[in-house]
């Protein structure tokens, strides 16, 4: 069954790393667009994230945010940069210098000094295991609601394929009806000057203008175009482009239908197959 390519999700897990947590959210795109917004401690694994995804979504605009919170247990598990300090400490004493009457430094504000507290180094192959798996995770969650939401885009679209079909039986059954009427019409308005002219010249005459008009193959491509977006929609590989260029099809199909038009029905049915054939489009717009 088809995937929608709209889905979110959210993964968390407290590990011996700390707090990773990972934001999926994924909307429809031509083609597999990974954006990762990662903190730098898991910069490094993207690569590994990337192949992740692309195992499990191949159409569509994923955007990947992971945190890391680190959790401190012991005061062992903090270090402070002494170098950095030093640096800290000797701006400030020449800011005092420059501008005289200076608060001197507290403690607390070398301690929120940026890179002064060091955190404990984490093992990169522990630390890589935890965010793959809650990756991995979320990942599902967001497989699961792309499956879920496929089935209700299927459901829309074969709604309108069935009313588009019911359509084109339609003007099938008025098309000899249709050619007829137009026939005699003609012939009405020939009759006053028929004596004058050949009669095989006016029947062929008629004949080729009933040609032109004629949409039974336009009608006979619209029922294989439908044929073939049931066929799609039941397998199980990323189809989105595919219906994308049958919906194109449809609409060419179904403005020769109107341009060809001699009727009424006939135009009104054309009118109604556009509006059928345009919901479906924005529905294949979120299929993968």
């Amino acid at each position: 069954m088809p995937n929608s390519m709209t889905a979110f999700s959210q993964a968390r897990d407290d590990t011996e790393c700390g707090e990773i947590s990972c934001e999926l959210r994924t909307v429809n795109h031509r083609y597999l667009e990974i954006n990762p917004r990662l903190p730098e401690e898991i910069r490094q694994f993207e690569p590994a994230i990337r192949d992740l995804v692309a195992k499990r979504i191949k159409r569509g605009r994923v955007d990947c945010t992971m945190r890391l919170q680190p959790q401190f247990t012991h005061s062992q598990d903090l270090a402070v940069n002494s170098a950095l300090v030093e640096a800290v400490l000797s701006l400030a004493a020449e800011v005092r210098q420059q501008g005289g009457d200076v608060e001197p430094i507290r403690v607390v504000d070398i301690l929120r000094w940026p890179g002064v507290i060091e955190p404990p180094q984490i093992d990169s192959e522990q630390l890589q295991a935890a965010v793959i798996d809650v990756v991995s995770n979320a990942l599902q969650d967001v497989v699961d609601t792309r499956k879920r939401e496929g089935v209700r885009l299927v459901d829309l679209v074969l709604q309108r394929v069935s009313a588009s079909r019911a359509l084109v039986n339609r003007v099938k059954e008025m098309l000899p009806g249709i050619s007829q009427t137009f026939r005699q019409r003609l012939q009405e308005r020939l009759s006053e000057v028929r004596e004058q002219l050949d009669p095989n010249r006016v029947e062929q005459e008629i004949v080729l203008f009933l040609q032109k008009i004629d949409v039974a193959e336009e009608l006979d491509r619209l029922d294989i175009h439908l044929d073939e977006i049931q066929s799609v929609l039941s397998t199980e590989q990323p189809i989105g482009r595919r219906l994308d260029f049958l919906m194109q099809e449809l609409h060419r199909e179904a403005n020769t239908l109107g341009a060809k038009s001699v009727d009424t029905a006939t135009t009104q049915a054309s009118v109604e197959l556009k509006v059928l054939i345009e919901q479906m489009r924005e529905q294949v717009q979120n299929i993968e």
